[in-house]
């Protein structure tokens, strides 16, 4: 699990791309927007579905590198608000 959180702590973005994701947190609904982010039929655990997210968090970060016409900023939103809510639900290292 710090593998996931240090993996998400690393990532280096546009600050544009993570103020908008952090002011979409607020907004955030597990139980409504997971399912459709990382489009599944049923809500995976924390850990799972953060290793969904940075995958395709992954796969659109080197589709906006590369200048694709099909690379879409809100779907890239909406990965990076899903990534730091399911982060926020692991359990921090030193806690008990």
């Amino acid at each position: 699990m710090s593998d996931l959180l240090s993996l998400v702590s690393e990532l280096r973005r546009p600050r544009l791309l993570i103020r908008a994701a952090r002011a979409g947190l607020a907004e955030y609904n597990r139980s409504r927007d997971l399912r459709r982010v990382i489009r599944v039929a049923d809500t995976p655990a924390p850990e799972r579905a953060l290793s969904a997210l940075l995958a395709e968090e992954e796969r659109l970060e080197a589709t906006r590198q590369a200048g694709d016409a099909s690379y879409s900023f809100i779907r890239h939103i909406e990965v990076l608000i899903a990534m730091m809510a399911e982060a926020r639900l692991l359990p921090q290292p030193g806690r008990a």
